[in-house]
């Protein structure tokens, strides 16, 4: 009797501090939204099993089990278990204090070390003034692995947003963080069917309940500094939210473009792009042994007090593009509803919608002070520059861009101030190097240079040939780069 009282007093006790907890948890995530007053989809609190359980009730998924379990000659409850691990594998389960606590604590902390981070609207308010129900989602340039905290960190203040994320975030402790902030799996280059049908599913649910989401439509990271020719797939999913007419009206892209005076993983990119025809790459070993490295270099810095920032991480944020007249369009041509086409068909169509979003992410890549100087120098045909030279075609090119309404971070600083603000960048990076009154590129730098370069060559007007001309990096390695041209 004695025992069952213990047992009954300490499970009564532990029942009390577990409703505290949840009643304190409550009250901590309802602070945060108030502190940062941003808007966040009541649909990423539904449960992880009632997404589940509403997938899988699609007519759709049972048709697609069928299928499936007939061409591989499974059972149809072996392919349904099949079904249930990849929408386990895929539904996320948002928690409020993991991104606004954890998660934005930890960007901003991580942010403010490494960049100067800004974000700046091409109209202010155009987001914001968007009707109510409005679904939103945003076209992202993806230049690093730090976008996803850059851009999370960039819209906090108004939005939480659900990235769709590739298998390489698929390890502890990333897995659960992701997964606690909305964001989604996916995996690329997986061509089963059952599996698209299970993810189209899944992201058309979603997008017609209004959750905002962040997809990088190259569907990689750029090798070359340029922007990739754009992957549809996602994105029709997406799109696919307006087989019902009732949300055609709401469905709005919006641009996003990025930039950086520094990408942390500049020089691996650029070493993929060099071995992006060669059979053995670098293996889990050796990239684990460079991320130590760095790490460890770094962290000596901090300790012997040489740290220094890597200069700007900025974000623009494009005006909302709505889809309402684009689905207007398109059934036109198609002589009835678009989705009617056959699906090549289809995706031509939606391959020219994402052509003219990564066309407005192109027009407002901000200009950080490094990819500034690194176009100007890459202008000349020499490896060894005069300040006076550098300046005054620094100038000219600040002039084009003025001129051509490019997004400038701060036009009105000394263009001198400028230039230097980039060369203690690339004089830590050994990039370039000062002797007198001239600067020599050194010949190991080059390739960072042309990187750099390239992010705002298309912005350049005419200056654009002179830099491309000088481009140090595989001319047919950039497979697929899209093709910016801008006019006067």
């Amino acid at each position: 009797m004695r025992l069952l009282l213990i047992i009954t007093a300490t499970l009564g006790l532990a029942g009390i501090i577990v409703y505290f907890l949840r009643a304190t948890f409550r009250r901590m995530g309802r602070r945060a939204l108030l502190r940062f007053r941003a808007r966040v989809d009541r649909y990423k609190f539904a449960q992880k099993q009632q997404t589940i359980t509403e997938i899988i009730a699609e007519p759709v998924i049972a048709e697609a089990v069928r299928v499936h379990a007939q061409e591989v000659g499974e059972s149809e409850e072996r392919t349904w278990q099949r079904v249930r691990h990849y929408l386990d594998e895929i539904v996320p389960q948002f928690n409020v204090l993991a991104y606004y606590k954890l998660g934005y604590s930890v960007a901003n902390v991580a942010l403010r070390m490494f960049w100067k981070a800004s974000v700046q609207s091409a109209t202010p308010g155009a987001v914001s003034r968007l009707r109510k129900d409005a679904i939103v989602v945003y076209l992202i340039n993806h230049r690093s692995n730090a976008d996803y905290i850059l851009v999370a960190w960039a819209l906090a203040g108004s939005v939480s947003i659900s990235y769709a994320v590739g298998e390489w975030a698929r390890a502890f402790p990333l897995e659960f963080l992701f997964k606690r902030f909305g964001s989604y799996f996916i995996r690329r280059g997986y061509r089963e069917t059952l599996y698209h049908t299970v993810l189209e599913q899944y992201v058309m649910h979603i997008t017609q309940r209004g959750v905002t989401q962040g997809i990088f439509p190259e569907g990689g990271l750029t090798r070359d500094g340029r922007l990739r020719a754009g992957k549809v797939g996602l994105l029709d999913y997406l799109i696919g939210a307006g087989r019902e007419p009732a949300f055609r009206s709401r469905l709005h892209l919006v641009p996003v473009a990025l930039n950086y005076d520094r990408v942390l993983e500049d020089r691996t990119l650029l070493r993929e792009l060099h071995e992006s025809d060669r059979p053995h790459r670098a293996g889990r070993w050796q990239q684990f042994s460079e991320v130590t490295r760095y790490a460890g270099w770094n962290m000596l810095r901090v300790i012997t007090g040489r740290w220094r920032r890597y200069g700007r991480a900025a974000v623009i944020v494009g005006d909302p593009v709505p889809l309402e007249q684009w689905f207007r369009d398109e059934d036109s041509l198609a002589g009835g509803d678009v989705f009617s086409l056959p699906r090549e068909q289809r995706l031509g169509r939606v391959q020219a919608l994402c052509d003219d979003m990564l066309q407005r992410i192109g027009a407002i890549i901000p200009v950080a002070p490094v990819p500034l100087a690194c176009a100007a120098i890459q202008s000349f045909d020499g490896d060894i520059i005069s300040r006076s030279q550098l300046l005054q075609r620094m100038t000219e090119m600040r002039d084009v861009l003025t001129e051509l309404n490019a997004r400038e971070l701060r036009s009105d600083r000394e263009i001198g101030e400028t230039f230097d603000i980039a060369y203690r960048m690339l004089r830590m990076r050994h990039v370039l190097s000062r002797h007198g009154d001239s600067y020599v590129v050194l010949s190991h730098g080059r390739e960072l240079v042309s990187y750099y370069a390239n992010s705002i060559a298309h912005l350049l007007g005419d200056f654009e040939a002179g830099v491309r001309s000088r481009d140090a990096l595989p001319a047919e390695a950039a497979v697929g780069a899209f093709p910016l041209r801008f006019t006067r």
